[in-house]
């Protein structure tokens, strides 16, 4: 896209800029003090026991709820939008998913993360193995699971937390709550042209689209 040179950052000398970044510090300190402290009340929310006994099929195995912690005391679900018989994945949930980094750090906080659609696993299998995913994806097919945790047929993040064999349900978010995990997003949000949707509050002139157009599956840019 051709970009009007007059649509550009405003050119500033070396001691202005600094002065302008040190005035948006301020700013964002303030912020991150205020993500502590949301994170200090979260941490403090009270939970709900998971009663319902939930079945879950994976490549490699079945079991119910328990069985997704693998061992560990803590588990965030993905609810990846898939449903049964859909023939085109979620763009969304899939580019989430791409952004997802190593388990491994998860894992040695006592965490494991799986994705979870109500899809069947001879559905999900193909496509997993199309964007070469390596994370944890099961099926809860048949139940009410996605449903029951407020995803419905849609998209969002679940915790749990396990203490011996019961499992409680501490938090859940959707929508904007999950779009600010993402890190091509949160990238995108540091640049002069931002995601470059026309929702954002940019200067006149800056490059943007409608949100979700320009969102493709990564083999399809």
């Amino acid at each position: 896209m051709e970009i009007d040179k007059t649509a550009l950052p405003q050119i500033v000398s070396e001691e202005e800029w600094l002065a302008a970044r040190e005035k948006l510090l301020v700013k964002e300190k303030e912020l991150t003090r205020a993500l502590d402290a949301l994170a200090a009340e979260r941490r403090r929310m009270p939970m709900v026991r998971i009663d319902k006994d939930y079945r879950f099929e994976g490549p490699d195995s079945t079991g119910n709820l328990l069985h997704l912690f693998d061992g560990r005391r803590q588990l965030i679900v993905y609810h990846f939008m898939m449903a049964p018989g859909s023939d085109r994945p979620c763009p969304g949930c899939s580019s989430f998913v791409d952004n997802i980094g190593h388990l491994a750090h998860l894992h040695a906080r006592d965490t494991t993360f799986v994705l979870v659609s109500p899809a069947p696993l001879s559905q999900i299998e193909p496509y997993r193995a199309r964007m070469g995913w390596t994370v944890p994806w099961f099926s809860s097919n048949g139940n009410d699971f996605n449903v029951d945790c407020g995803a419905g047929n849609g998209f969002g993040l679940s915790v749990f937390l396990r203490h011996d064999d019961n499992v409680f349900r501490t938090y859940y978010t959707t929508d904007r709550g999950v779009d600010r995990l993402r890190m091509d997003f949160n990238l995108l949000d540091l640049t002069p042209f931002g995601r470059q949707e026309n929702w954002e509050d940019s200067p006149e002139g800056w490059p943007q689209t409608p949100p979700y157009i320009w969102w493709r599956l990564h083999d399809e840019y």
